[in-house]
């Protein structure tokens, strides 16, 4: 911001509680329009405010002595602006009034609002507002896309230590390691309560699954765990996929996209037995091959009675393990969406998937056999009973 001319010790604390003043007075305004919320739109009316008062400052520059009139008229700018930008001037301003509702709130979301910052100024940030939540009462809290790694983690302490009713936890594309991952697991105190959990794209590696584990482990109210571009190879699997064996109340798994193999998919089918309540799996890009779509299709067939979306796409499979999975799919006449793609199906094997569909099955609504080999003669069957089975227009 530089270009805009730097403003000296003085007039940047005289623009400080000015924009202050004005934003408070803004979310107090709005807050005591709605008595019965938990102040956390009012937290967005001071950010909205603060954030376009400072840039308005910042773009204007030092002031001349006799433009004073004029800089107090620009002080009190329009609130309504998208960005809350901290990155400039001052940041503790935001403390007070977190501090003041924190008793209030039970959602916070601070997702994306430090990546792309220097380390020590988002560290600091971070540090600035686990202090001023320490305490609340929270039952959701996405840290998300923020880059934490370790030191993140470890920044937002305060915060995490007073946790005992969480509900929903996000940390995706967060640079979670397996040190990050260990912190999450020593940092918050309570996992109890957890329904969500969701990890997606960091670089966890198996070192970080059995940290993961750990966690959920004491997370047995688990209805939605998603851990996937996580890096995580057969031995860092087969660990997190005995844990899981403890959420028997999970709705919702994805574990997309990670190098879990023949071992951690067998693994894998030893849990998926305990899940009655299972409605969404995704198992896509697992190196699963036969063996483990095998095991895991047959497990399925013995549970989760009310399977809504099956994923297993790119996973080696052929005609030979197509035969399990169609007694599965066959068995599940609540599904709605069936994605086998990037597989070796061949004609035998999408021919055997798709009988399992010819009949029933009237919620299905997407199959995706796509890029499986299948050759014309193959093509043409699918084709004819698929759209009888689906009662679509061909």
């Amino acid at each position: 911001m530089q270009k805009y001319g730097v403003l000296s010790k003085e007039e940047a604390e005289e623009d400080a509680k000015t924009i202050e003043e004005s934003a408070f007075a803004a979310a107090d305004q709005h807050y005591q329009k709605e008595p019965d919320g938990d102040g956390s739109s009012a937290v967005q009316v001071y950010a909205k405010e603060s954030s376009k008062l400072m840039l308005e400052v910042l773009k204007r520059g030092p002031r001349m002595k006799e433009d004073g009139e004029a800089a107090a008229a620009e002080k009190s700018a329009a609130v309504h602006a998208d960005l809350f930008d901290i990155s400039g001037g001052r940041r503790a301003f935001i403390k007070p009034i977190l501090s003041s509702i924190k008793d209030q709130l039970t959602e916070v979301d601070l997702s994306d609002f430090v990546a792309g910052r220097p380390e020590p100024e988002a560290l600091e940030v971070m540090n600035i507002f686990s202090s001023a939540l320490e305490g609340c009462n929270l039952r959701y809290l996405n840290l998300s896309n923020n880059a934490l790694g370790e030191k993140g983690v470890r920044a937002f302490g305060s915060l995490l230590k007073t946790q005992n009713n969480l509900e929903e936890l996000y940390l995706i594309n967060d640079g979670i390691s397996e040190e990050a991952a260990r912190a999450v697991y020593e940092l918050i105190p309570s996992t109890e309560k957890l329904k969500v959990l969701q990890f997606h794209n960091n670089m966890t590696g198996d070192e970080g699954a059995i940290a993961i584990a750990d966690i959920v482990k004491l997370s047995t109210m688990l209805e939605d765990f998603r851990c996937s571009s996580t890096r995580i190879g057969s031995d860092g699997g087969v660990v997190l996929a005995g844990a899981l064996g403890k959420c028997s109340h999970l709705r919702k798994l994805d574990l997309r996209d990670n190098m879990f193999g023949v071992e951690a998919g067998l693994a894998l089918s030893k849990s998926l037995v305990a899940f009655g309540d299972l409605t969404e799996v995704y198992l896509s890009y697992l190196n699963l091959e036969d063996d483990g779509a095998e095991a895991l299709a047959n497990a399925l067939k013995e549970s989760a009675p009310s399977l809504e979306v099956l994923e297993m796409a790119g996973n080696d499979i052929t005609a030979k393990g197509a035969s399990s999975l169609a007694d599965c799919i066959a068995a599940k006449q609540f599904l709605s969406k069936l994605n086998l793609s990037e597989n070796e199906l061949k004609d035998e094997g999408a021919i055997l998937i798709a009988k399992a569909i010819e009949s029933g099955h009237g919620q299905l609504s997407e199959v995706d056999l796509s890029s499986n080999s299948i050759r014309r003669a193959g093509a043409r069957l699918l084709d004819r009973l698929l759209c009888l089975s689906l009662d679509l227009s061909c």
